[in-house]
C-alpha cells in the first residue's frame, strides 16, 4: 500500500512539473508574441507613407491582438484550472497521509498481536513438551507393567497347568 501511495505521489509530482513547464512555455510564447507586436508597431511607424498598407497591417494586427487576448484568457483559465487541480491533489495527499497513518497504527497493533501470539505459542510448545515427556514416562511404565503382567500370567498358567496335571 505504501508503494502505491508513493507511486501516486511521484506521478502527481511529475504531473505538476509538466504543468509548470507548460505554463512556463506559454509565458515564453506570450512574451515572444508581445515582442512580435512591438516589432510590428515599429514597422508601422516606418511605413506611414503607405496609408492603405498601414490600414491592412493594422487590421491584421488587431486580429492578432484579439487572438492573443483570447489565448491569454485561455491561459488564465488553464492556470486557474491547474490551481484547482493542485488544490485537489493536496487534499488527496492529505487523505493519503491520513490513510498511511492509520495503516501504520494497524501495523503496530498487528505487531503487538504477533508478539503476544508468539509468547502464547512458546508457552504452548513448552506445555506440549512436558505432556510428551509425561506420555513417554507413562508408556515406559505401561510397558514395564505389561512385561510384569505377562510374567505373572505365565506363572499362573504354569501353576494351573501343574495343578491340572
Amino acid at each position: 500500500m505504501e508503494e502505491k501511495i508513493l507511486s501516486i505521489l511521484i506521478e502527481i509530482q511529475q504531473d505538476v512539473k509538466v504543468l509548470k513547464e507548460d505554463v512556463s512555455g506559454l509565458k515564453q510564447d506570450v512574451s515572444g508574441l508581445k515582442e512580435d507586436v512591438s516589432g510590428l508597431k515599429e514597422d508601422v511607424s516606418g511605413l506611414k507613407q503607405d496609408v492603405s498598407g498601414l490600414k491592412e497591417d493594422v487590421s491584421g494586427l488587431k486580429q492578432d491582438v484579439s487572438g492573443l487576448k483570447e489565448d491569454v484568457s485561455g491561459l488564465k483559465q488553464d492556470v486557474s484550472g491547474l490551481k484547482e487541480d493542485v488544490s485537489g491533489l493536496k487534499q488527496d495527499v492529505s487523505v493519503l497521509k491520513e490513510d498511511v497513518s492509520g495503516l501504520k497504527q494497524d501495523v503496530s497493533a498487528l505487531k503487538e498481536d504477533n508478539k503476544y501470539i508468539k509468547g502464547e505459542l512458546a508457552i504452548m510448545k513448552n506445555n506440549i513438551a512436558k505432556i510428551l515427556e509425561v506420555q513417554n514416562n507413562m508408556n515406559e511404565n505401561f510397558k514395564k507393567h505389561e512385561r510384569q503382567a505377562r510374567i505373572k500370567y505365565k506363572e499362573i498358567d504354569y501353576r494351573l497347568a501343574r495343578l491340572e496335571a
